[in-house]
């Protein structure tokens, strides 16, 4: 079977074959897909090859079970999510149900797996399939066996899906170059054929599926034993870029005057221009308003801000929830724009500014709130880069929302970062010596960010753009704010730590430790046998020590 993937710009030619041979039942499967439109750019192409283990109650179910849930649940994933992250939750949920529906016989599979997303290819291995690249003229084996080595038991597998409770998968990622031909086989192939015979075949022809049928066919004539199967694809085109939202070049619309129409929207105003963007407020046709974001018009050429702009608005829909904007479908927009929900209400930089620190109670909830947007962002693999009181805006509705996605970031999708971006006074010390991004980052943007709600203040002071600061001890909010108990003033310590390793690590075990703390601060002052144990064993073992010596002078002095 042939198929020609023509959906620009990228084009592969996919064939496959496999053949039960000897044996009664054949127990491998092939799966490749190539999703729709919207999918192709974020998640890409996949192919993948399992061979069900021969001696196992039903190595047919496990390996045609397995490229079922890969190419099912892989396009499931958020798309936020990195290729090999995708890979690696699927597979070990699919490894836990082999495991656990075998009920004391063995339901095994080996799997190789290849996802083409860009021109980037990773690459998911456990067992004894191989994966060859042909570029050039030139095999090149690209996974390892996992089966014992020595003599006489080359097959005997160390790696299986379904095996044990807990699989290791093998992962790579590579780049990939126009040209390339990738190849997946079974040991009923490549064991038979070696990678002479592979060579042989694979420059002999250019059409996969001629190149697939023949290797499966000469392995059988050549005496393999097992099943035989194959899986080539050439690479014919890739993208012009490694990964870009799906988006054709648009114009940046004119300046807009308040009072005109615009693509089905009625100008309002025009509320903020900035360089690196400009917002409208317009209106639809049933009377609601909304807020329209597009580039200034001296960025009208700039490509990486039109992307950056796409990509904003792409994350934007991919978070759905209470906690962030609804953005307007706009399927017919015709100019380089997005739209989406204006909600009454204020941001808590213009709350603080107006009625000083937040209230306890009032300040308990936007910091749960916020914990939980920020959990939420994370889990999909995004990092906001931005948290500080101008971006959390409290509705009238009474939702905390997060704003601004203009520098999310998403490991695995994003251009990573060539300087420190974000507003001085929120960036973690870390981030001015070039430390990776990781969600740390946000949790210490947002334990500066709740102290200031809490104390109108810096907690290592206003830094300044052009500065480069020492982060030394956290002023203390207890001395700022008379009704913050001790354990409010520990949490915002940890959450402030310059030490990174420090922090919390995610936003949930910060989350938690709040409802802990307020818990047992709702509960009135604790006996000091909970607060301090130590201290107390210390004061009876120091009265104990007392008594006993009362009791020897006593009775030295009788004597």
């Amino acid at each position: 079977m042939t198929a020609l993937q023509a959906l620009p710009p990228l084009r592969l030619r996919v064939g496959h074959a496999s053949a039960t041979g000897p044996r009664a039942e054949n127990q491998d499967a092939i799966r490749w897909v190539q999703p729709q439109a919207d999918l192709i750019a974020s998640k890409g192409c996949l192919l993948a090859l399992a061979d069900g283990v021969s001696h196992c109650a039903d190595g047919r179910l496990a390996a045609h079970s397995t490229v079922q849930a890969l190419a099912e649940d892989y396009y499931a994933t958020p798309q936020t999510w990195a290729v090999a992250q995708s890979l690696e939750r699927v597979l070990a949920a699919q490894n836990r149900w082999l495991h656990s529906a075998a009920r004391g016989q063995s339901l095994l599979t080996t799997l190789t797996a290849l996802v083409l997303r860009g021109q980037r290819m990773t690459l998911a291995h456990v067992g004894d399939c191989r994966a060859y690249r042909w570029r050039a003229g030139s095999l090149e084996q690209l996974t390892q066996d996992h089966a014992w080595q020595q003599p006489g038991m080359e097959h005997v597998l160390t790696r299986a899906l379904g095996l044990e409770g807990h699989v290791l998968v093998d992962f790579q990622d590579f780049t990939v170059v126009e040209g390339d031909g990738y190849v997946l086989v079974s040991d009923g192939v490549w064991a038979t054929l070696g990678e002479r015979g592979l060579r042989d075949i694979l420059q002999g022809t250019e059409d996969p599926a001629v190149a697939a049928r023949l290797l499966v066919e000469t392995a059988h004539r050549a005496g393999s034993q097992d099943n035989a199967s194959a899986l080539v694809v050439w690479v014919d085109q890739l993208p012009a870029s490694d990964w870009r939202v799906p988006g054709e070049r648009m114009p940046v619309p004119r300046t807009l005057r308040p009072g005109s129409q615009f693509e089905g929207w009625q100008v309002i105003e025009a509320l903020s221009a900035s360089r690196q963007s400009t917002l409208y407020r317009v209106r639809d046709s049933q009377g609601d308003d909304w807020l329209l974001k597009t580039l200034p018009a001296q960025l009208a050429d700039d490509t990486e801000a039109a992307q950056a702009l796409l990509m904003e608005e792409w994350f934007l829909r991919r978070v759905s929830g209470r906690a962030f904007v609804q953005v307007h479908p706009t399927p017919n927009r015709q100019s380089l724009y997005y739209v989406q929900r204006e909600y009454p209400g204020r941001t808590l930089a213009a709350q603080l500014h107006a009625d000083g620190p937040l209230p306890m109670a009032h300040w308990l909830e936007c910091a749960s709130r916020l914990l939980r947007a920020l959990g939420q962002l994370h889990r999909r693999n995004l990092l906001h880069r931005d948290i500080k009181p101008e971006n959390l805006h409290w509705g009238r509705d009474g939702e905390l929302r997060l704003l601004d996605f203009g520098l999310v970031h998403c490991p695995g999708l994003s251009t990573a970062p060539t300087s420190v971006a974000g507003t001085p006074s929120y960036l973690a010390p870390e981030l001015y010596h070039g430390a990776a991004l990781t969600p740390r980052q946000d949790l210490f943007a947002a334990g500066v960010t709740l102290y200031r709600l809490l104390t109108g203040r810096f907690p290592y002071g206003e830094i300044e753009p052009f500065q480069t600061p020492r982060h030394g001890t956290p002023a203390s909010a207890r001395a700022a704010r008379a009704d913050v108990p001790q354990w409010l003033e520990d949490w915002l310590l940890r959450c402030l730590d310059a030490e990174p390793e420090r922090r919390f690590e995610t936003a949930e075990e910060a989350l938690l430790q709040l409802d802990k703390g307020e818990r047992q601060d709702s509960l009135g002052p604790r006996p000091l046998l909970q607060r301090n144990p130590l201290k107390v064993w210390r004061m009876l073992a120091v009265l104990g020590l007392l008594g006993n010596l009362a009791w020897v002078l006593r009775w030295l002095w009788r004597g």
